[in-house]
């Protein structure tokens, strides 16, 4: 019997020195949530002025909750009051080895080029910037594509051939939406006047809505029956301005229809929302990349909000002629001005 137990114990450990030997399975090779048998850690770092604009950051926020509720990941957003915390966010979440650290707004870049410097091993991605590191994913969108098609909408039904514009804070990447609207106008009406109007030149002119207001109505008292905002949370502003005149407002990045339904035309939707997802998708799938993914018109990136708010207000036939105008963006019979690319050429 004593025998019969030594032989049965040599065979176990032979077994259990054979499997030791043997390399990781699938299982243990399938990314980096399932090798650390733990959930990915994802940060996200709202722009200034946080959750609650109804446009940009909460875009970015919802694209963070379908993640979590989605793939499982375990999520946290930091919500700086001013731009000189945007670091400190940052940092922290890298110090803390989130798996991915996410800058909300083109205002993040130095941040996220400093600390992703000094963090080469960890993964980060920021969106509206181009941060130039191979652990950097930089989600950027074609705005000026989206903004020529709601200034078609514009040119195409207005009333009084005057239309409006209002950006938040005076740089270059509000000045790409601008300059598409524009074009966007004018290809569907060549006679129609656009005014133009910024809230400011600092980051509070994104959360400034008593200044949106007060500008709106500046312009509507001036004959404007359409006035297109990117201005984040601002444009609330701008659209209660609309409805109190009975004019109409063009809401941006997030679908803003239904905020006075009957009072919004449309709103230029820049899906930042499935771009967040999907970083953190390749993250979860082991596909992440550092450099530039692009948002436009081909990838549905960019868009307008055609929904039960807007119904009455977009008939058949124009719906017919904006997609016409989409389908030539794409292919390139329209060939719309990207400001920030016409910038860097007179350099």
């Amino acid at each position: 019997m004593k025998k019969l137990f030594t032989f049965i114990g040599l065979i176990l450990l032979t077994f259990y020195l054979f499997s030791c030997s043997q390399p990781p399975s699938s299982e243990n090779n399938a990314g980096p949530e399932k090798k650390e048998g733990k959930k990915l850690k994802i940060g996200l770092v709202l722009s200034v002025g946080g959750r609650g604009d109804k446009s940009f950051n909460d875009s970015a926020y919802r694209g963070l909750i379908w993640a979590r509720d989605r793939l499982g990941v375990e999520v946290t957003e930091g919500q700086p009051k001013q731009m000189a915390e945007d670091e400190s966010y940052i940092r922290t979440f890298a110090e803390e080895g989130y798996d991915l650290v996410i800058g909300v707004g083109f205002l993040m870049k130095p941040a996220i080029e400093k600390v992703a410097k000094e963090f080469p091993d960890q993964k980060f991605a920021i969106v509206d910037e181009v941060v130039d590191a191979p652990n950097v994913a930089s989600l950027v969108f074609e705005e000026h594509e989206g903004s020529f098609l709601v200034g078609a909408l514009a040119g195409l039904k207005t009333t009084s051939g005057k239309i409006g514009f209002i950006g938040g804070m005076d740089v270059p990447l509000i000045h790409k939406f601008e300059v598409g609207f524009v074009e966007g106008v004018k290809y569907t009406n060549p006679d129609a006047e656009v005014f133009i109007k910024y809230i400011g030149s600092t980051s509070d002119a994104f959360h400034d809505p008593t200044k949106g207001k007060q500008l709106a109505n500046t312009l509507f008292n001036q004959g404007i029956d359409i006035i297109y905002h990117a201005a984040g949370s601002s444009g609330s502003g701008v659209i209660e301005a609309a409805a109190e005149k009975n004019k109409l407002a063009i809401g941006v990045d997030s679908n803003q229809n239904y905020m006075k339904p009957g009072f919004v035309l449309s709103s230029m939707v820049k899906q930042v929302d499935v771009a967040v997802f999907e970083i953190i998708k390749d993250l979860k799938e082991g596909k992440f990349t550092g450099g530039v993914h692009h948002f436009g018109l081909n990838n549905d990136g960019v868009g307008y909000a055609l929904d039960e708010y807007n119904k009455d207000l977009i008939d058949q036939e124009t719906k017919d002629k904006l997609e016409d105008i989409k389908k030539k963006i794409i292919s390139g019979e329209i060939k719309v001005t990207n400001y920030i690319e016409e910038q860097e050429k007179g350099k």
